[in-house]
């Protein structure tokens, strides 16, 4: 009857050990820093170019609106 009561002892010291382990390993996952999506990154670079080549076409186009305007109304007088 001893011998099955430290048999039953170790048995649950064992598991707490691999609960233990197994508990350090997920906090340790968890902590790392999470890795940047390579995908998400790229189109969001793309993106950003994109619109910035957008915002100064736009730029472009109002100014020589504006200066096409100016030259009608310079006319006109």
């Amino acid at each position: 009857m001893y011998h099955l009561s430290v048999i039953a002892l170790d048995i649950a010291r064992e598991r707490a050990v691999e609960a233990d382990r197994h508990r350090q390993a997920v906090l340790a996952h968890h902590a790392q820093a999470p890795k940047p999506n390579v995908v998400r990154t790229s189109a969001a670079r793309v993106f950003a170019v994109v619109s910035r080549g957008s915002a100064a076409a736009v730029r472009r186009l109002d100014a020589g609106v504006a200066d096409d305007l100016q030259h009608g109304l310079a006319h006109a007088e």
